[in-house]
């Protein structure tokens, strides 16, 4: 028979430790009559057959074997027993020739014979302390510490008082009589089969909906179902930039996603919703073309160049050399994140998703400059003038840029 794993010792040792704070001053066994420890006067002598001879007042006669008899009260059994019925019995000593029987210490022996560690056993909340739940396992008291009762932290452990649980023993000393269960190791183990049936339905591409349980400035983790869990990136929030996930997100909410990856056996799964937005690249062609002059906002700087927003979801790189007519080693020094600046289109490459940008206009001037005011009257004026027969010498359309400047 394969051996069940056992826990790392520094599992173990926390455990122990929680159980002896927990128990410190309690003798589980002690705590009512069934399954208590071999009364004073003598110690167990082990399990002995007997069969139900008669009764006399209060007590009930057994016979052990040939001119052996025993004596049981009453209150050991849970109806009469029927003469003839035979039962298994502990000896604790002899009075009046009579050996002293207990039912009720026989079938705790019994019950702790078919303990063994790690098994599955119902155990009934018979009552609660400081460090965690009370339980009976039959006529064998057991506990449980508070951190093991659920998967998270419980804070009544009332409300399970008179409740049947299936729990796993963790911690069996016969030597203590001590027997520690764990009802959390049962939810994990269901929890993981559950997560096993899911994993297996799941795949990249997949929509779901899911709860918020935890939500980082990196992104937030979001439960699909069955303790399963995946992470929705910053990144993958939404097509408008977000910076921390916290400003779009809080625990609790509802919401839907689609599978991206899943990696690891399922231990990674990457969410997204922005894939579920409408993709502002798809009309990006109608609003934005090369030699356009638009306004944007700076929404990330850095060494090389910053990202200007142009429309909700649309950025463009702005780089270094294109910032002024000075030389610029660091784009962080003349541009500052949240500042609206005009850029013109350089190019713009959908397939890549890419918008190159530049400061400067078609002739060189910086766009907003008076050199860059003056280039766009001498060119409105030679578009005006183009292919008309009246001869215009440069000398006058300089003197109209002028005269237009002055006005």
């Amino acid at each position: 028979m394969a051996q069940r794993p056992q826990r790392p010792s520094s599992e173990k040792d926390a455990l122990s430790r929680e159980v002896d704070a927990a128990l410190e001053g309690i003798n589980l066994q002690e705590l009512d009559d069934q399954g208590r420890a071999p009364r004073k006067g003598g110690a167990a002598a082990g399990m002995v057959r007997g069969i139900v001879q008669g009764f006399s007042g209060e007590d009930v006669i057994i016979e052990l074997g040939p001119l052996d008899q025993g004596v049981i009260k009453k209150t050991e059994f849970e109806e009469l027993p029927a003469v003839g019925a035979a039962f298994e019995f502990t000896k604790h000593g002899m009075e009046d020739g009579l050996h002293l029987l207990s039912l009720k210490e026989a079938k705790a022996l019994a019950a702790w014979d078919q303990l063994a560690l790690g098994a599955r056993v119902e155990a009934r909340v018979s009552g609660q302390n400081t460090g965690g739940l009370e339980l009976r396992i039959g006529p064998v008291s057991a506990f449980m510490p508070a951190s093991q009762v659920g998967l998270g932290r419980e804070d009544d452990l009332h409300r399970y008082i008179g409740q049947t649980l299936e729990c796993e023993v963790v911690e069996l000393d016969s030597g203590k009589r001590r027997v520690v269960l764990s009802r959390r190791k049962v939810l994990e183990s269901a929890r993981d089969e559950s997560r096993k049936q899911l994993m297996g339905a799941l795949t990249a591409g997949q929509l779901v909906t899911g709860k918020v349980t935890r939500v980082e400035a990196f992104g937030a983790f979001v439960d699909i179902g069955g303790g399963v869990e995946g992470l929705l990136h910053v990144s993958n929030i939404s097509r408008k930039r977000v910076s921390s996930a916290a400003d779009v997100l809080k625990t609790g909410d509802q919401v839907r996603a689609m599978i991206l990856e899943i990696k690891e056996g399922g231990k990674r799964i990457g969410l997204g919703t922005k894939q579920l937005e409408a993709d502002p690249w798809d009309e990006m062609a109608q609003r934005i073309a090369p030699g356009q002059v638009i306004t944007g906002k700076i929404v990330r700087v850095m060494d090389f160049g910053a990202f200007i927003e142009l429309l909700p979801g649309i950025e463009g790189l702005l780089h270094v050399s294109q910032v002024s007519k000075e030389r610029v080693r660091r784009a962080q020094d003349l541009l500052k994140i949240g500042a609206e600046l005009a850029v013109r289109v350089q190019s713009v490459d959908t397939q890549q998703k890419r918008i190159s940008l530049s400061r400067f206009d078609e002739r060189g001037a910086l766009i907003g400059s008076e050199d860059s005011v003056e280039g766009a009257v001498i060119q409105e004026v030679l578009d005006r003038q183009s292919g008309a027969k009246a001869q215009t010498n440069l000398g006058s359309l300089f003197k109209k840029a002028l005269d237009q400047k002055k006005k």
